[in-house]
């Protein structure tokens, strides 16, 4: 594996770096904080003028896995708002792989030129993880299907243009068979959202579903074949090169908080720094190894769930420590006066559990590792 980047990409970093400076300004990152909406829309346009977009989606475009990795690495060390982007390329991927030549017509252009973003239907109140046993039904009618039921998680849906909604269209067959998913756009009549604030600051939804009526044209993928399809954005998703960075913006506010106050003085808040830099940089050779192997022409799906798990795991470990170090000002939120680091102390401490469930939760991904790359019998 050679992790040197190409002059090329090298050039785009430098483009990519230009564009935060100028799109990711402190209002912008206040503005995803208190509204709740982790998303940028004068960011996803500019990045859609470049055609930059349009480049990172696999499969279509360039679709440079580097590139890809470069981009929402450096978003996500500027703490800019890209999870409605991350969500909407994996999408854009998924129908270009699955979806009809009139999907593709209707759905890509939209998010490869930043105008629209995807949220996604999958888990419900009373199900988790554990997906394959949704109970959200679509039923033929004639022309149409029916859809009735509720979905749990949906974020974006406050913003977004469309869905894509796993659903039962069949009961009378094992539980991981008789699943369809649809993709069709949030404004179809019979649709209800409502907000779900998180411990994490990020509004998600729940999102409900009365007499949805669609036609064949927004089923993605065969009928009765929703569980390849899921399998298909799951493999997107695990191989997606973000979410494995978001210790970095952490380290960079509280180390300017630190020297200001004289907490950085301390030897044991420089041995933890030094630490938490030290798994910073293995969360980024590992998520390197998985653009690798995509730019490679392989899924990295497994390497990406261990990028994640030892990521997530990192931010915990960096969140606390700061959290303690700060001591009672690391309690104080964005705009209370005495704040550590701006408040984004307290912030980064509610926000780290958070990233263990993104992505499939810490403990789904560590069963797919220990089964399939360590050989372990199944736990469950």
């Amino acid at each position: 594996m050679d992790f040197s980047l190409s002059p090329e990409v090298l050039a785009f970093r430098d483009e990519m770096r230009d564009i935060i400076r100028e799109f990711v300004t402190p209002e912008v990152i206040d503005r995803m904080h208190t509204s709740g909406t982790f998303d940028a829309p004068e960011l996803n346009l500019e990045l859609g003028r470049r055609g930059i977009l349009e480049r990172a989606v696999p499969g279509l475009g360039k679709g440079d896995p580097i590139e890809m990795y470069v981009m929402f690495n450096e978003l996500e060390k500027a703490g800019a708002p890209y999870d409605g982007l991350a969500v909407a390329l994996m999408i854009a991927a998924v129908v270009n792989k699955l979806g009809t030549e009139d999907q593709k017509e209707r759905i890509i252009p939209g998010i490869v030129a930043g105008r629209e973003l995807v949220c996604m239907g999958y888990s419900e109140a009373d199900h988790g993880s554990d997906v394959a046993s949704i109970t959200t039904r679509a039923v033929r009618d004639g022309d149409e299907w029916v859809i009735n039921g509720a979905k749990m998680w949906t974020t974006l849906a406050q913003v977004a243009r469309w869905v894509i909604l796993l659903t039962r269209t069949d009961t009378e067959v094992p539980k991981h068979k008789g699943l369809t998913m649809f993709i069709l756009p949030m404004d179809t009549p019979g649709i209800r959202v409502d907000p779900v604030h998180t411990l994490g600051t990020e509004i998600t939804n729940a999102t409900y579903y009365d007499d949805v009526r669609v036609g064949d044209d927004a089923v993605l993928g065969e009928v009765d074949g929703g569980w390849r399809t899921m399998t298909t954005v799951l493999a997107f998703e695990r191989g997606v090169m973000g979410g494995t960075q978001a210790g970095v913006p952490l380290l960079r506010h509280f180390h300017d908080w630190a020297v200001g106050n004289g907490v950085l003085d301390e030897p044991v808040t420089r041995e933890r720094m030094v630490r938490s830099i030290i798994d910073m940089q293995v969360a980024q050779v590992l998520t390197m190894r998985s653009a690798w192997i995509a730019a490679s022409g392989g899924l990295p799906g497994l390497e990406g769930s261990m990028s994640k798990v030892f990521a997530a795991e990192a931010y915990q470990r960096a969140s606390r420590w700061t959290l303690a170090a700060a001591g009672p000002a690391g309690l104080l939120q964005f705009h209370e006066p005495q704040a550590a680091a701006d408040g984004f102390v307290d912030y980064d401490a509610r926000h780290s559990p958070v990233m263990t469930i993104y992505g499939g939760t810490t403990e789904i991904n560590r069963n797919n590792i220990a089964e399939r790359h360590l050989g372990l019998p199944r736990s469950r």
